[in-house]
């Protein structure tokens, strides 16, 4: 039985928050004489001068309604990363517990737990960059709090075997599951989020980087059960996301079918993309992909990158990861970006 009184750190759990002025009223109008800021507005042209809602309420209210879940199961944070950073803080004790990856997956995993001085596990991926249940689920110890599973993954571009998550959800109740989904909108498989409900140890994450096209803004989403969501919510910075990018979000949120038109654009060029690389003879195999990414096996990876960055054609060399041997990882672009790639490569 999962029990997140277990998973979550003691002190976590026993700790006050700070309390800022907006958690002590979170109304929109009145005299607003408690948070020490200018009344007189701001510098620059536009009302930047009163904080923001800390926690993102009506951003979060309409979020819910595109994902199906309910606001009290939505974090957002600066990018997925300080939702990353969040969840080892409030699980993991220094130099007693681990974190559990699966490489090649996402870096920022095991940074955020060596920058917290946590242990890091790793049970590497199958050849076609599938789980090995059984050995993840032997290799997690009762110091494990959190395993990790990216899917679709980075850099493989593949959605992991739904059944295997469901395998390591069912079995692992000592710690949390984190499925990071940020490239969920390009895949045909269901999110998680759908099952949280069911999963009191799931951690379901996604971007606004990709799909979206909000890179810059630096927009992270964790989804989860209410209780872990208030934990998040206890540790986090009090304004962890400014105003302005809280607008833009919500104007973004109305944007959805945009959003779809783009996903159906990046999957028609990466078929194309595909088809395309596979007549080069540089080229060894493509690897399957459910996201906007192509993991590519050539003749010699370390040539062709730095032949590529030559010529302004900035790509990412996997070939020191894991399992990605004389391997590149390939951005899907616009068509126009494409055809440069494809010419450089004919070139070469």
């Amino acid at each position: 039985m999962f029990s997140l009184s277990k998973v979550i750190r003691p002190h976590i759990l026993s700790l006050t928050p700070y309390s800022s002025a907006r958690d002590e009223y979170s109304g929109s109008e009145g005299t607003f004489l408690d948070a020490n800021e200018n009344p007189f507005g701001s510098v620059i042209s536009g009302n930047y001068n009163r904080y923001p809602d800390p926690y993102q309420s009506v951003v979060k209210e309409k979020l819910a309604t595109i994902k199906k879940v309910r606001p009290t199961q939505i974090f957002l944070g600066n990018g997925s990363d300080e939702a990353i950073d969040l969840v080892i803080r409030a699980t993991c004790e220094p130099q007693q517990d681990n974190i559990l990856i699966l490489p090649p997956t996402y870096g920022m995993y095991k940074v955020c737990a060596d920058v917290q001085n946590i242990a890091v596990k790793q049970v590497p991926l199958t050849p076609d960059f599938q789980v090995d249940t059984k050995k993840v689920l032997e290799t997690a110890d009762a110091n494990t709090k959190i395993i990790w599973i990216c899917s679709p993954n980075n850099p493989s571009g593949n959605i992991i075997e739904r059944a295997s998550i469901l395998h390591i959800l069912d079995n692992f109740k000592t710690g949390l599951v984190v499925v990071d989904e940020a490239y969920i909108d390009f895949a045909s498989e269901e999110s998680f989020t759908q099952l949280l409900d069911k999963y009191p140890n799931l951690v379901v994450m996604q971007t606004f980087s990709k799909a979206w096209g909000l890179a810059a803004l630096r927009l992270g989403m964790a989804f989860a059960s209410e209780e872990i969501i208030k934990i998040l919510n206890k540790i986090k910075y009090p304004y962890n996301l400014n105003g302005v990018t809280q607008k833009l979000l919500y104007a973004a949120l109305g944007k959805e079918e945009k959003k779809d038109k783009y996903v159906k654009q990046v999957l028609k060029e990466r078929e194309r993309l595909h088809k395309k690389l596979a007549d080069l003879s540089i080229v060894k195999h493509i690897f399957p992909s459910d996201s906007n990414q192509l993991l590519v096996k050539f003749t010699d990876a370390n040539a062709i990158f730095h032949y590529l960055i030559e010529q302004k054609i900035i790509t990412r060399l996997r070939s020191s990861v894991i399992l990605c041997e004389n391997c590149i990882r390939i951005s899907v672009g616009t068509k126009k970006e494409n055809e440069i790639l494809l010419k450089a490569l004919k070139k070469y």
